[in-house]
């Protein structure tokens, strides 16, 4: 292995692990309201990109953005769509679902499968048929033996599979990306804040220092796994990235049992052994399409 490609494993392992830490983070908020935690993670990821795309002098990136308004349509659509998912995960963390989140990361790659297929016209082989198969089962097992549909999974997965979608019809870099996405729904996030602050509900500066603190580190725990990430990403065969992906949500499965005792019941750990199955025979098939140099 060359040292670029160990490098770009330790970042990917450095993301993934980091976003499996996550709920630890969002536990610590766990009091405030998911919205005004959203606002506070969009706010500071804002003030912590400025710095960053300084630092890499990507802000030159920026500004041809503006002019193209076809492209800020779709990062409209984008930046809805991630603030979705980030809610949706807040929310998660907070009502003790922290399983169920991360059966919603082990189902993304299979539905982002699917909108490979569905949207951008991409050949679906043999195995990674069956693997979207298993897992539409998984979830219809789910359903009958829990009575409900698992929404936080399905929520988290469809939002961040369409935002996969989105980011790749616009082809923009990650950082810039992220920046205006932010950007543009800023306003509301300021917006919402100065509302709490009128109504005298804001969590922030309300007095209790800790508290604030974690607020205001929402930016860094945004943005630093990203750039990890990306790191990763430009060292790495895509099929390596796709199977070092599952590290997050295995981690987060780890952290609901045995840190934050979040029962498992028979049902749902059978359910997640169908989506472990489904997702080691899409890893198989990412395995044979890189050795054979397709990636």
């Amino acid at each position: 292995m060359k040292p670029e490609e160990k490098t770009g494993i330790l970042y990917a392992i450095a993301a993934f692990g980091f976003w499996g830490l996550a709920p630890i983070y969002f536990k610590q908020v766990a009091s405030v309201a998911p919205t005004e935690v959203l606002a506070h993670r969009i706010l500071w990821s804002v003030v912590v990109l400025v710095i960053f795309l300084s630092v890499s002098r990507q802000f030159i990136q920026i500004k041809p953005l503006f002019k193209e308004p076809a492209k800020l349509k779709w990062l409209m659509l984008s930046s809805l769509l991630v603030s979705s998912n980030w809610l949706i995960f807040i929310y998660a963390v907070s009502i003790d679902k922290i399983l169920e989140a991360s059966l919603g990361y082990f189902i993304n790659p299979l539905i982002s499968m699917l909108f490979a297929a569905l949207f951008f016209s991409e050949s679906i082989s043999r195995n990674q048929s069956i693997a979207i198969g298993i897992a539409l089962l998984a979830v219809i097992i789910q359903v009958i033996l829990l009575g409900k549909l698992p929404l936080i999974s399905l929520g988290l997965a469809i939002t961040f599979a369409l935002y996969g979608a989105v980011r790749k019809k616009v082809h923009v870099a990650s950082l810039p990306g992220l920046f205006v996405e932010t950007i543009l729904i800023l306003p509301l996030a300021i917006g919402y804040l100065w509302y709490l602050w009128h109504m005298d509900s804001i969590a922030f500066g309300a007095g209790d220092g800790y508290l604030t603190l974690m607020l205001a580190l929402a930016g860094i725990v945004t943005v630093l796994p990203l750039l990890w990430f990306n790191a990763g990403t430009i060292r790495l065969k895509l099929g390596t990235i796709g199977m070092l992906q599952y590290i997050g949500p295995s981690v987060a499965f780890l952290v609901a049992i045995f840190l934050y005792d979040e029962a498992i019941s028979n049902a749902k750990l059978f359910t997640f052994v169908l989506i472990w199955i489904a997702l080691g025979l899409y890893s198989y098939d990412l395995y044979k399409k890189s050795t054979n140099g397709r990636l």
